[in-house]
């Protein structure tokens, strides 16, 4: 006879966690101090590999060229699969960390670049190879299969696809269910989660303008792409004021507006790099679709010579939680934390490509949020209206407190996947 969504199970799981501790956060320490940008995660899915092989996993790597894959079978029950993303940005840290990355590295693009894990990916990778550990040494309380998996090229949209591509779906067993996590600010010790969206769907642009370049005292000879360029800007401002009901979401962000190499010569081009997030489709295609005719608006208003080039740069799908799922990873967590460590978050607008395993195989997939910030400093800041004057990911001060979040997140992959294996 068994049963599922024990919490004795996770008990006795989790009863060494504290012992391993000091490993997990030598670990974290060192992965945080050697970034690697992504597709280029060979040390770190080393470092995975070798783990996961210790821990007495049958490990296969290079799988969408950095991913790897630990199984680890463990009598008849379901198929858990367990994922954490690895890679780092090309952002320049700037915590003041004593293991702070001084990491520079050059990008696909082949421009040399800061590269800093400010987006948490290296605690992902410690949660896992405490979680993939601790359920290898207590094999005798549950039964089923773990799948842990370790993703190469979160940030950019590839590395999920990748995996896949190579073979993800053939050459390893179906999961009954794919669970992830992302540390997020909140407090630390709390776990955050809800069904339905639980991440954006992600579309970023680069857009070409197109001028006539000209001696800065002679504007009249010119067809300026630099005022193209901030029409452009300003204009598409007005799609989620102006376009968008107020009962859906969405976000039109420009994160890049080149033009130029010197203040008295007007250039014939000008580039303008955007992203977009969105929770529904028929927001994400009218959103798309009011760019594609404001930018080539104000090209055909400025008299621009050729249309302007409308390239994308990566997509990310919308990340649902299937919800009878998620009701079972809810019902875990309240069983096994205190009630004021689970709570209930609406949709982020941040972006995943987790949401593609779960599709690819055509199983539940639940994703959920750790919190990272001291308790104390997130408490005064909610309490000053100051939330949003806390680091939050992908910035150069962001860093999560070490304790209790490695703990926490160790405690929320064990819980989520004894969820769904057989304990005695």
């Amino acid at each position: 006879m068994t049963k599922y969504t024990s919490t004795k199970g996770a008990t006795a799981v989790l009863t060494n966690v504290r012992n391993l501790l000091p490993d997990l956060e030598a670990l974290y320490k060192d992965i945080h101090a050697h970034p690697e940008l992504s597709m280029q995660e060979t040390r770190t899915a080393g470092i995975a590999a070798e783990r996961l092989k210790k821990a007495g996993y049958e490990v296969t790597t290079g799988v969408g060229k950095t991913g790897v894959v630990g199984l680890l079978g463990n009598g008849e029950g379901p198929t858990v699969m367990l994922r954490a993303d690895m890679d780092a940005l090309p952002i320049a840290e700037n915590t003041g960390l004593a293991y702070a990355s001084k990491v520079s590295a050059e990008d696909a693009e082949g421009n040399a670049v800061p590269v800093g894990h400010m987006c948490g990916h290296d605690m992902h990778v410690a949660w896992l190879v405490g979680a993939a550990t601790l359920l290898s040494q207590t094999r005798g309380a549950w039964k089923g299969t773990l799948m842990a998996v370790f993703q190469p090229g979160e940030e950019t949209a590839q590395g999920a696809q990748a995996m896949i591509d190579d073979g993800l779906l053939k050459r390893f067993p179906t999961p009954d269910v794919v669970l992830g996590q992302h540390v997020m600010v909140g407090p630390a010790g709390t776990v955050a989660g809800s069904a339905g969206p639980i991440t954006s769907a992600a579309d970023s642009l680069q857009i070409r303008l197109f001028g006539r370049g000209a001696h800065g005292s002679m504007p009249q000879a010119s067809i300026d792409p630099v005022v193209m360029a901030a029409s452009v800007v300003l204009r598409l401002q007005t799609i989620v004021s102006r376009e968008v009901a107020a009962t859906d979401a969405a976000v039109v962000t420009v994160g890049v507006l080149q033009a130029g190499t010197k203040e008295n010569v007007i250039p014939d081009e000008a580039i303008i790099k955007l992203n977009v997030r969105t929770f529904d489709a028929g927001v994400r295609k009218h959103v798309l679709d009011a760019i594609e005719r404001i930018v080539n608006a104000e090209a055909e208003a400025s008299g621009a010579p050729r249309k302007p080039e409308i390239t994308p740069l990566d997509r990310y799908p919308l990340n649902v939680n299937d919800e009878t799922a998620s009701n079972r990873i809810a019902a875990a967590f309240r069983g096994y934390f205190s009630p004021d460590r689970v709570k209930h978050t609406g949709p982020a607008p941040a972006s995943e490509d987790f949401g593609c395993f779960g599709t690819a195989w055509q199983v539940p997939s639940v994703f959920w949020f750790v919190g990272g910030n001291d308790p104390g400093i997130y408490s005064e800041a909610k309490a000053a209206g100051k939330l949003n004057e806390l680091p939050v990911n992908h910035s150069p001060q962001f860093a999560p407190v070490l304790h209790p979040t490695l703990e926490t997140g160790v405690e929320t992959l064990v819980v989520g996947a004894l969820a769904w294996l057989a304990t005695t």
